[in-house]
């Protein structure tokens, strides 16, 4: 029977000072939405202020297909529960319903039920929130569901395994990103530095855009169009995994690919280029996950 294993890629560098992974339960609490399973206790937990998480449609063809899932940006909270020692245990698909009659109860709807038959691929946006069991589970069982609380619309993964008697509820309160950066503030930082850092996320290996990304590329667009006289090279920058090669290679198609996203905004091609600097201007340690996220980076580069 396939399964589908979810990893953690829990790292305090993706929470921006917000609470990341704790060991410690007692600083881990229910969400509002909703009470636990009887029985069970919280093993971990993780929250972030703004990020995006990709979603299956519901007509959904292709597992991984970035066109079949829709991208839910918000606040994000993931909580891991885990079946008490000695309690009798209970079947993924009983954690599953209970949670579905809860939402469809209190108006809200169930997008996906996925069971042993079909084992959709999570995307990597929702794994990386996904608190990992103390087994390193994987799932028979998972269900995505939608509900409109408190003036907030809510977007819930919930994974349930029978083998470890364990689940995990991860669930995105849908909101704009609260603007911290204006163009003002941009164009001072460039003009005193000579440069912006931009963490733009595109699949391994591959140069296409994820739809998260679309605000940096909004960010460099209104900069642009707010100071006309300014050019720019969109420069590429990769970790140390693979070839210098093809780094260099990879790192200028990526390059391009921001460079091209941003002339869809109006911005005019002859007032940028796009440079592959690959791995050889690291900001930090490559031997070192952290490291490695900060070296995946795209700068743009006052002429």
């Amino acid at each position: 029977m396939k399964r589908v294993v979810v990893t953690a890629a829990l790292v305090a560098a993706m929470f921006g000072g917000s609470s990341a992974w704790s060991a410690d339960a007692e600083k881990c609490k229910d969400h509002p939405l909703f009470t636990r399973m009887a029985n069970f206790e919280i093993h971990g937990c993780a929250t972030t202020e703004f990020d995006a998480v990709g979603f299956p449609k519901p007509e959904l063809k292709e597992w991984n297909n970035p066109e079949d899932y829709s991208t839910i940006e918000g606040r994000i909270r993931a909580i891991s529960y885990k079946l008490k020692e000695g309690a009798t245990q209970v079947s993924s698909l009983q954690i599953i319903r209970n949670f579905q009659n809860a939402v469809k109860k209190d108006g809200g709807a169930v997008l996906g039920d996925y069971g042993p038959e079909v084992y959709p691929i999570l995307p990597r946006t929702a794994e990386k929130f996904l608190a990992e069991s103390p087994s390193g589970t994987s799932f028979d069982r998972y269900t995505i569901m939608t509900l409109n609380k408190g003036g907030s619309e809510f977007w819930i993964y919930l994974c349930a395994s029978e083998s470890y008697q364990d689940y995990m509820l991860l669930m995105v309160e849908k909101q704009e990103m609260k603007q911290e950066i204006s163009v003002n503030e941009l164009e001072k930082q460039i003009n005193k530095d000579g440069f912006l850092t931009f963490y733009i996320n595109f699949d391994t290996g591959k140069a296409i855009l994820k739809p998260e990304s679309i605000g940096s590329v909004d960010q460099i667009a209104a900069l642009l169009k707010a100071s006309p006289s300014l050019k720019v090279s969109i420069e590429g920058h990769t970790d140390n995994v693979g070839t210098p090669e093809s780094n260099k290679k990879l790192s200028e198609e990526r390059a391009k690919a921001v460079m091209d996203a941003v002339v869809t905004k109006g911005i005019a091609a002859d007032r940028m280029s796009a440079v592959g600097r690959g791995q050889d201007a690291p900001v930090a340690d490559n031997r070192k996950e952290e490291g490695r996220a900060l070296n995946r980076r795209v700068e743009m580069v006052k002429k």
